[in-house]
Formats: C-alpha cells, sequence, structure tokens
C-alpha cells in the first residue's frame, strides 16, 4: 500500500517537512497522520463501490422487464386473434357472395333457356339451329356445373394481417467485461431495421403500404416492434406519395403503454404542472371562487406579457431533461388562437361567445350550441401519454407545427349542463330517467347527474338528427383545420367514451353514426380542402378483454364502417391503436402542419377540471400540453378578443334551431298522449 521515504518529504496534506510514506498507488507521499487518513478513505471508498455493485443486484433481481414483456406479447396474443378472426369473418363473406352471385348467374342463364324452350314448343317451332345453340347451351352448363366456381383463396404478405413476434437481445457483454459502454454506443450504432408496416386495407380502393419498408432518413430501434393494429384506406396508383411515406412511418412506431402512468389518475403530472406555474408565472388559486361548479379559479401574478421576450422557460423545471420555450414563443402561440363558429345555429353570435368562453353558457341550449364552436391554436406538446418529458432545444422548430383543435362533442352521459342533449337526441328519455317534479326534464340525482329509472328501456335516438349533426360539427371542425393551413389532421373519438350513452345502451350506434358522418365529410369535402392532405384517428384499443367479446369498440366501427362500401376521397385515413400525442408528434417532426383533436366540455373553459386528478382525455391533454398557456381564458387575453371569432356558413339555408326541435317533440308527445286516452 505505502513505501517508506528514506528522506524527509513534504506532506502533500499538511505540507510538512517530515518522515514521510509514498502511496503505492497514487505515488503521493503523505506523514504518517495522513496517511492513515488516506488509507481510510480507500476503504470508504471500496466500501462503496461493493455497496453500489449489491444495490444494483437487488435492482436486477426486482426489475419486472419479464413481466412488461409478457404483458406485451400477451396483448400482441390477442389483439393478433382478434385480427385473425376479423379477417376470417371477411374471407367467409366474400366467399359467400361470391358463391351466390355464381349461383344466380347460373340460374338466370337456366331460366332464360327454360323460357325459350317453353314457348318454341308452344309455338312448334322446332328450327335445327335452335337445336344446336341450345345442346351447346346445355353442354357449356354441364361443365360449368362440373368446374367449382372460379374463386380461390390465398395468402397474401403475411406482414399484411399477422406481424410475427421474435425475441432478440442485442447484449454481447463477456463474463470479464467491467465497462459495457463501448458495446453501448455499438448497438446503438447498429440497431436500425427494416420493418413492414402492420396494416391491412381493402384491395383496389384502399391499398395497404406494405410494399416499402422504409421511410427517407428514418432509423426504427429493433425494439420498436410495430405490432399495433393500423389501417389505411384511400390509396391508389395516383396517390400523394408523401403522404404515403407518412403513414407507413407512423405504422412503424412504438405501440403504445396503455397501463403507463397516465392510463388512470394524474397526481404526479398535476402537481408537475401546478408547480411550473407557480414557479414560472406566480400561479395561484383563488380561495371560495369557481369558473364553473367544481373548477377552481386561479390568477397569475406574472403575466406571460410582463416578461421579457427572450426569456427562456424550461418544463418543467431548469433541468437538461426539459421542454424549452421563450417567452417570445408563447406569445406567438397566444396570438395565434381562433375560434370558428356556425353562424346558421339559432343564438350564435359573438358576443354569446366571449360569455361562453368564460365559462357562463346556461344549462340547456347555450350548452348545445357549444358544439357547433371550434377553438384552434398553435399548441406544443410536452409529453406523450408516456408521461415522459419530450426534450426540446429552442432552435427545433416542430413544436410551431402543432395545432391544437378544441371541441366539445354530443354528451349522452346524462348530466345537468347538457340536457339539451338528451332532450333533442334522446326521443325515449322520459321512459329512461326520472321526472323533475319542477320542469319537463329529467330529475337530478346530484347536483350534476339524472337520476335513472330502476328499470328503464334501452334508449331510442333520433337518428337523422344525430347522423346531421355529427355532419355538420365534422365539417366545421374540417373547414377550420383547412382554413389554419393544417395538412395533416388528427382525429379522436370525440364523445364515444364515457358521454356516448353506454349505461342507456346507446354507445354502439353513437359510434357507428360518428364514424358514417366523418367518412361522408371526407367524401363530400375532400377534393375542397385547400391544405388537408390526410386523416389520421387515434383510437386505442384500451380493454382488450372487453373488446374480445360481442361489444365493439371505437376502432373497430371506424374500419368497420371505412371498409365497406369502399371508402372514396381523395383525402387518405389512417385508423391507427395509437397514442395521439405520439403521433401528433411524430407527424411535426416530419414537416407537416398537424392538429390534434381536444375532447372539451360544453362550458368552453379549456382543460376545466385539470386540477382534479381525473381520467378524462381534456384534463390530460391539458397537463401534457402549452394548452393552459395558449387556450384557458384566466392566462391569455385572445381568448376574449372578439376579432378572433369568425362565424361561417356551414348548410347553406338551414337553421338549427335546438328549441323548436325539442317544441315539437313535445308537442307530439302531448298529442300521441291525448289520442290514447
Amino acid at each position: 500500500m505505502s513505501t517508506l521515504n528514506s528522506t524527509p518529504k513534504l506532506c502533500h496534506r499538511c505540507t510538512k517537512d517530515r518522515l514521510t510514506s509514498a502511496c503505492d498507488g497514487c505515488h503521493v507521499s503523505f506523514c504518517i497522520k495522513h496517511l492513515t487518513e488516506h488509507q481510510q478513505e480507500l476503504y470508504q471508498t471500496i466500501d462503496n463501490i461493493s455497496e453500489e455493485n449489491d444495490s444494483l443486484k437487488r435492482e436486477l433481481s426486482q426489475r419486472g422487464i419479464e413481466k412488461i414483456l409478457l404483458e406485451q406479447i400477451d396483448t400482441w396474443e390477442k389483439e393478433t386473434i382478434n385480427k385473425i378472426r376479423s379477417t376470417a369473418k371477411t374471407a367467409r363473406t366474400d366467399i359467400k357472395q361470391l358463391t351466390e352471385e355464381s349461383t344466380n348467374r347460373l340460374i338466370s342463364i337456366m331460366n332464360k333457356l327454360s323460357n325459350e324452350l317453353h314457348k318454341n314448343q308452344k309455338d312448334h317451332q322446332y328450327i335445327e339451329d335452335n337445336l344446336n345453340r341450345w345442346t351447346k347451351q346445355i353442354e357449356e352448363l354441364k361443365k360449368e356445373l362440373q368446374i367449382p366456381p372460379n374463386i380461390e383463396s390465398f395468402l397474401e404478405d403475411d406482414s399484411a394481417i399477422v406481424r410475427l413476434i421474435k425475441i432478440k437481445s442485442s447484449e454481447k457483454i463477456e463474463p470479464n467485461q467491467t465497462d459495457p459502454s463501448p458495446q453501448t454506443e455499438s448497438r446503438r450504432e447498429n440497431r436500425s431495421s427494416k420493418m413492414a408496416p402492420s396494416s391491412t386495407s381493402p384491395s383496389d380502393s384502399s391499398a395497404a403500404l406494405n410494399k416499402s419498408e422504409s421511410i427517407a432518413n428514418v432509423n426504427i430501434s429493433s425494439s420498436q416492434s410495430s405490432f399495433y393494429p393500423s389501417l389505411t384506406f384511400g390509396f391508389n396508383q395516383s396517390s400523394n406519395q408523401v403522404i404515403q411515406q407518412l403513414f407507413e412511418y407512423l405504422m412503424r412506431l412504438d405501440p403504445m403503454n396503455k397501463n403507463g402512468p397516465m392510463s388512470g389518475s394524474c397526481g404526479h403530472q398535476t402537481d408537475q404542472m401546478e408547480k411550473f406555474l407557480s414557479q414560472t408565472f406566480g400561479f395561484r388559486n383563488i380561495p371560495g371562487e369557481y369558473i364553473v361548479q367544481g373548477v377552481r379559479s386561479f390568477k397569475l401574478d406574472n403575466s406571460v406579457s410582463s416578461l421579457k421576450p427572450e426569456t427562456e422557460i424550461r418544463f418543467p423545471s431548469n433541468t437538461t431533461n426539459s421542454f424549452a420555450m421563450s417567452v417570445q414563443e408563447i406569445m406567438n402561440w397566444q396570438r395565434s388562437y381562433r375560434v370558428y363558429a356556425d353562424n346558421n345555429i339559432r343564438g350564435m353570435n359573438k358576443e354569446f361567445l366571449k360569455r361562453a368562453l368564460q365559462g357562463k353558457s346556461e344549462d340547456g341550449e347555450e350548452a348545445f350550441r357549444m358544439k357547433f364552436v371550434v377553438r384552434i391554436s398553435t399548441c406544443p406538446i410536452l409529453m406523450e401519454f408516456d408521461a415522459k418529458i419530450i426534450c426540446r432545444n429552442l432552435n427545433d422548430n416542430w413544436p410551431n407545427r402543432i395545432k391544437l383543435v378544441s371541441v366539445t362533442g354530443i354528451d349522452f352521459a346524462g348530466r345537468k349542463h347538457d340536457v339539451g342533449d338528451i332532450l333533442y337526441y334522446v326521443s325515449n328519455w322520459r321512459e329512461i330517467y326520472e321526472m323533475s317534479h319542477i320542469k319537463d326534464e329529467p330529475a337530478l340525482l346530484n347536483e350534476r347527474d339524472f337520476r335513472l329509472k330502476k328499470l328503464c328501456p334501452a334508449g331510442e335516438l333520433h337518428q337523422k338528427r344525430l347522423l346531421n349533426d355529427l355532419i355538420h360539427m365534422a365539417r366545421l371542425r374540417l373547414r377550420a383545420c383547412d382554413a389554419e393551413g393544417v395538412q395533416i389532421v388528427v382525429e379522436t373519438g370525440i364523445g364515444l367514451g364515457v358521454f356516448a350513452g353506454e349505461h342507456i345502451g346507446v354507445d354502439e350506434t353513437v359510434r357507428i353514426t360518428a364514424a358514417i358522418a366523418i367518412r361522408a365529410v371526407l367524401e363530400q369535402d375532400g377534393s375542397s380542402y385547400k391544405n388537408i392532405r390526410g386523416i389520421v384517428f387515434a383510437l386505442p384499443i384500451i380493454d382488450v378483454e372487453k373488446n374480445s367479446t360481442s361489444i365493439r369498440d371505437t376502432f373497430s366501427e371506424f374500419v368497420e364502417h371505412f371498409q365497406e362500401p369502399p371508402y372514396n376521397s381523395p383525402i387518405p385515413v389512417m385508423i391507427a391503436d395509437q397514442d395521439m400525442h405520439r403521433l401528433t408528434v411524430a407527424i411535426a417532426r416530419q414537416g407537416f402542419i398537424v392538429s390534434e383533436l381536444n375532447p372539451a366540455d360544453s362550458h368552453g373553459v379549456f382543460g376545466e377540471y385539470w386540477q382534479n386528478r381525473g381520467p378524462a382525455v381534456e384534463e390530460k391533454l391539458a397537463l401534457t400540453t402549452v394548452g393552459l398557456l395558449v387556450q384557458h381564458h384566466l392566462i391569455n387575453t385572445e381568448v376574449l378578443n372578439e376579432n378572433n371569432y369568425h362565424l361561417l356558413t356551414i348548410n347553406e339555408g338551414s337553421t338549427l334551431d335546438w328549441l323548436a326541435g325539442v317544441s315539437n317533440d313535445n308537442e307530439r308527445m302531448t298529442t300521441n298522449c291525448c289520442s290514447h286516452q
């Protein structure tokens, strides 16, 4: 450990000229006192290394990689089986249809021949030419009956239906290696691989993009499994190759982590956003004040405009792993705020919009009116739904290509503020809900929800109203996106989750109608868009067990209603079991202006219950984007600037009058009751 110096030398620590010893390791001279200290330090270092090694052993024994991988395999197995069943069902239907067509064709020929023979027998006309022709027809029919119909089954490229799962490790660390760093770097350099997209599409009108296995300048890690279900529609030989390549790229993204930290309540993410706003802008709640019931009001001591434009802000904090933005950028995003509303809705005007966007819309008709209002602004994404912060430097331009589209859906959840939806779309609501003793509407169970009858029938919908209004809403938001220069629209199932009315048995009808509506708009209006070039539906299949039953999920409903009859629009469509944030960020990084849909509440307040740690999509969007800074009326003054409001005429010559519709329903109800007395 040490060697005694025969001549006095200066101690490295006390710098005194005395008898010293040199450390055999570092060759530094110490006096006896400090040599002992040096030895103790070395012993402590050895102990620390040993402790860290033991800690790594414990961590290795506890890590859940096996469990995670097994869960991924289970999910892959279930989703693959569902795809096989769906494909087999389609094949059986096709065979039955083709067989029936072949049979019907032969029956038609035979009937025609029978009629001709009967007529000639009746008229006693037996011309040899006819006899020869009939004989020849009989021989041809015999041959056709002996030979099976010209129908065959064949296997397409197996990557189009089922992607096999393979387990592979890229680790090559020998037992005597103590420094894995060089191998780690080597793996990073050699992990790119070509992978076929996991997708299917009907032939001809909706060709699957299985030809190309790579996209320019994109390396895909071998850890990126790409088994998630995704289908494309609307591609043909004349389709835009750039959009085709983009969709292929999106199919290769990592599957969505559906059991991640944001799959339920988001306590940590809520605390993180509150802390960020507090430290950066002096955010604080105002005791006893509420924007709407259950939504706490707040204020910023330091508004965005009060800060120096060149100031750099980092989310969630000033650390290396953070999203950087400048105050000037935030002000630019705020100024991009626009509102598009349908002028042909009774009561729609700028005064109403300004009041409604502060959460002051009345229950019933005014809340109903909000589904025909679209709010849109540039709104970067801070993290995907895996809750991992996206690192961004100020010179990265992709966040400026993302726009957030906040839109209210139809609400069948049975809540006080949206009573207008129940009265207008559910024809038998009186049979479903207990009646209020005060007015002609459902009675309340609590301050928010309506009281269901104990033995109530399933809901019956005014299906024509529902379809017309879903078309109306889709047309308005796509028109708004096109006006704002959006090239790729990322949609999600707005109003198709808890608001679809599962508890009254109308959810499947609502999902089907939503798919039919958006498809109709794309087919009717697709050629008129100046900027929109593609639509991506992010429709995660959350409950695999549930979806193995007869209950259909939104993904399956949309796929089915874009498959048959063949989708026919110049705007190609992709339907993906994927995180919409992941899709949107990936599209923006590829250089496209992209919009993302925010399923907003009819109160008109962005993020509404974001501090309540709830699982709703709108609240999660408030925690994972800069939406609070750009679309909340208490932070961005542009929200209440009437110059940003644009009233459009969506359906020429027709005014949607909620009150008239409900009044007519009541009159018919009264008439029917009287006629039965």
